[in-house]
């Protein structure tokens, strides 16, 4: 078994974490840990750029996002969060095994089909690509992930006693 079939089942195990838990917070966290495992496959198939834009902008600035606005909502009484997490386990309780089942089912299959990946431009390396031929995406990015700071730091800003 090889890294890339150990990150894609890591990545389907986090997708389902996401799907089944009743707390906002930790769904965040594992739509970011999918997002991070999904930007490492990314970058071992050769597809560094998208790697790097995966991390940065799906794995941080939406994940900051999402908190921000998590931290916003009122909490509910854990007795409701307890009845919502029972209803969810009913519905979903086949879930995890029509997974797993699937996943056997696709191990088992041996495609002879070769899918050829085309070969990264250029030197490859994340640092050259980004610094000598994506200087403009690169500033694009720094501009959104200010964006998203700046519209985190005014959502949390406090009036003083005078209003200002």
């Amino acid at each position: 078994m090889n890294v890339i079939t150990i990150v894609l089942v890591l990545i389907v195990l986090a997708a389902l974490w996401a799907s089944l838990t009743t707390l906002l917070l930790r769904a965040t966290i594992a739509l970011a840990l999918t997002s991070a495992m999904l930007a490492v496959v990314m970058y071992s198939l050769g597809a560094t750029i998208a790697a790097v834009v995966e991390l940065s902008v799906c794995a941080g600035l939406i994940s900051v996002v999402f908190v921000s606005v998590i931290s916003l909502t009122q909490r509910k009484p854990f007795k409701d969060y307890l009845t919502r997490r029972m209803s969810r386990m009913r519905r979903f309780w086949p879930l995890p095994m029509v997974l797993v089942a699937v996943g056997v089912a696709l191990s088992f299959i041996h495609s002879p089909v070769q899918v050829a990946l085309p070969l990264p431009g250029g030197d490859g390396d994340v640092r050259t690509v980004l610094w000598s031929f994506r200087q403009l995406d690169l500033f694009g990015q720094i501009l959104i992930l200010l964006a998203g700071v700046f519209g985190v730091l005014v959502l949390f800003k406090k009036e003083g006693k005078d209003g200002d």
